[in-house]
């Protein structure tokens, strides 16, 4: 670990397999607390490269409790987090409209880190069951079309790095890795990122992931979703196709203008029932950006 985290201090990326090696040592147990750390902020204050995203993410998805879907082109909505915006779980509705339309989700997430509510937190103020066994959710996958697979349940080795992380209380490569570590091994999602750079190197690693598709998104005004009020930039993957970025804008999905208030959000149980007002079709101001989220994933 010590090589590794000198090497980031010289600001030199490491080498994908020497990122999944470093990776391994810490959810083996055998990295220290200190170099944990050490090596997070290290790459923090480097900035994580496309290849440290890579190896890192080889290693999660090899430790990961798998999930298996019957549907070959199941999907998962979810994002990074940490935009700060304040807004209600935008793309965890946004899932479950994309279920209710026929598309099968296996939904990837966790408690709150960076907001007032996480995936996790809004699902449990609705009365989902978050912690089910993993064949549980396997079950409610391939026999209803959704399922909300729980970080901690399904990437166990994680609680290594548990300690360091929350002593940090920053944010770290780790919240890049949570979307691209799906323990169903989705090959179509729609990634969301706190910053267009995040957008492109997480762009960068899917298609070296072999990612069948994938749209990465961040808005102009700083969402980790599409927003209806700036131009939102997409960067495409598509299997072994360069990745493509292109913007596209409330009208493209028929849609009109919207501001930032139209998707404030609070606490999970405030989440909850702008969730519930979305899901019964009333006319509430956050009910637009769900539909053209669900509409990309769709």
């Amino acid at each position: 670990m010590k090589h590794y985290i000198e090497k980031c201090l010289e600001k030199q990326d490491l080498t994908i397999d020497e990122a999944a090696d470093a990776l391994e040592k810490i959810m083996s147990g055998t990295a220290t607390d200190a170099q944990i750390a050490g090596l997070l902020v290290a790459l923090r204050a480097k900035g994580e490269s496309e290849s440290e995203v890579v190896g890192f993410a080889r290693t999660m998805r090899a430790h990961a409790v798998r999930i298996t879907t019957d549907d070959a082109d199941a999907i998962d909505m979810c994002g990074t987090g940490g935009d700060g915006r304040d807004t209600f779980n935008i793309s965890t509705v946004a899932a479950l409209v994309a279920a209710g339309a026929g598309v099968t989700v296996a939904k990837h997430g966790n408690r709150s880190v960076s907001s007032r509510s996480g995936s996790a937190d809004v699902l449990a103020a609705l009365g989902v069951k978050t912690q089910l066994a993993p064949d549980r959710v396997e079950a409610c996958v391939n026999t209803v079309g959704i399922g909300f697979l729980f970080a901690p349940l399904v990437h166990p080795a994680m609680k290594f790095a548990a300690k360091a992380r929350q002593e940090l209380g920053v944010r770290t490569i780790f919240n890049m890795l949570g979307p691209i570590t799906n323990p169903a091994g989705v090959r179509r999602q729609v990634l969301g990122t706190y910053h267009h750079d995040v957008a492109h190197r997480l762009a960068g690693a899917l298609h070296v992931l072999e990612t069948d598709m994938a749209c990465v998104i961040h808005s102009d005004d700083g969402l980790d979703e599409v927003s209806l009020a700036q131009p939102t930039s997409v960067h495409e993957v598509g299997g072994n196709k360069p990745v493509r970025r292109y913007v596209v804008e409330a009208a493209d999905f028929g849609l009109a203008t919207k501001p930032h208030d139209a998707v404030k959000g609070g606490d999970p149980e405030a989440n909850a029932r702008i969730a519930l007002s979305i899901l019964r079709a009333e006319p509430v101001p956050g009910r637009d950006i769900v539909l053209a989220n669900a509409g990309l994933g769709i």
